[in-house]
């Protein structure tokens, strides 16, 4: 009737471009609108949450996923914080804090990278660790408590951070161009957290350097997202080992960390430079902090979690 035939193949190929192009619109829409839900509403309230997977990442270290209240749901940890863990082993209530290594964008689920330590390994604690074994004996479905978020350190967009050196003290600004990183084994989680967040803005232009701490190869965590974020950040992210025991042909460090490889790794003392430290209290009272003093590092460029 309008001198257009339905069998025009044109015409066909318009309408199916715009409804294609309209339906495309209204997906990106309803998706761009789906609900971000805070789990973590309350730091003083502690939520029950589900053991909804686990994984054996080697012989004593285990990813833990626990489930949201729903999948629109995040955890609603700002970066640099942390969350406690709380259960009732053996008559006495336990807790500890742990870093998620999953981003805070992420809806439905958390996870952890926790080592567990075992009886009867460690002369000193023959009893291992009360909480990561109960984590290790949790079976799906078992919900711990969450408590948080909690913590001193808060990154607030590229180089700005909001330090507080007590809990109950106000927060000071710091502005740091240069972000050094000490961990010590499962201590990695923290600045893995702060690695990914400011890796995937490319707005954010905050250098990293990662001194990483370990006593054998096998024990280094997350090395191959490390080490593949060290190659395509190449001019923003630094990455160096060291290890108690290393294998033969091994081509970082051996040993505890020295005042030298800090030196060698890390960014000089400055006003634009901040600390940050993760790790075993030994490693941290005996090698870091001295040697930390030595290079004259003053109080402000340090931060222990």
């Amino acid at each position: 009737m309008f001198g257009i035939s339905c069998r025009d193949p044109t015409l066909l190929l318009a309408i199916t471009v715009i409804g294609l192009t309209v339906l495309m619109f209204a997906l990106k829409n309803r998706s761009s609108r789906r609900r971000k839900l805070i789990t973590l509403r309350d730091p003083e309230t502690k939520y029950p949450l589900p053991l909804i997977e686990k994984e054996q990442i080697n012989h004593n270290t285990r990813r833990f996923r626990f489930g949201l209240p729903s999948v629109d749901h995040v955890l609603g940890l700002p970066v640099g914080n942390y969350v406690h863990l709380m259960a009732k082993i053996d008559d006495e209530l336990v807790i500890r804090a742990y870093t998620p290594v999953t981003r805070d964008d992420d809806q439905g689920f958390v996870d952890f990278i926790i080592k567990i330590y075992f009886k009867n390994v460690h002369p000193q604690y023959p009893e291992g660790g009360k909480m990561t074994q109960y984590l290790d004996n949790m079976k799906i479905g078992d919900t711990i408590l969450f408590r948080g978020p909690t913590g001193r350190l808060f990154y607030r967009g590229p180089g700005n951070l909001d330090v507080r050196s007590e809990n109950t003290s106000e927060p000071e600004k710091k502005v740091a161009l240069h972000l050094g990183m000490i961990a010590g084994g499962t201590g990695v989680t923290p600045m893995l957290q702060l690695i990914r967040h400011i890796t995937k803005n490319p707005k954010d232009k905050t250098r990293m350097s990662l001194l990483f701490a370990n006593q054998t190869e096998e024990d280094i965590l997350v090395r191959v997202e490390l080490e593949e974020i060290a190659r395509t950040h190449s001019n923003q992210f630094k990455l160096w080992y060291t290890l108690d025991r290393p294998p033969t042909g091994w081509r970082y460090d051996s040993g505890f960390i020295t005042a030298n490889m800090i030196k060698e790794q890390l960014p000089p003392p400055g006003a634009s430079t901040l600390i940050l430290v993760c790790g075993p209290p030994a490693m941290i009272q005996t090698a870091v902090h001295p040697n930390l003093e030595k290079l004259g590092y003053t109080k402000d460029m340090i931060f222990t979690y």
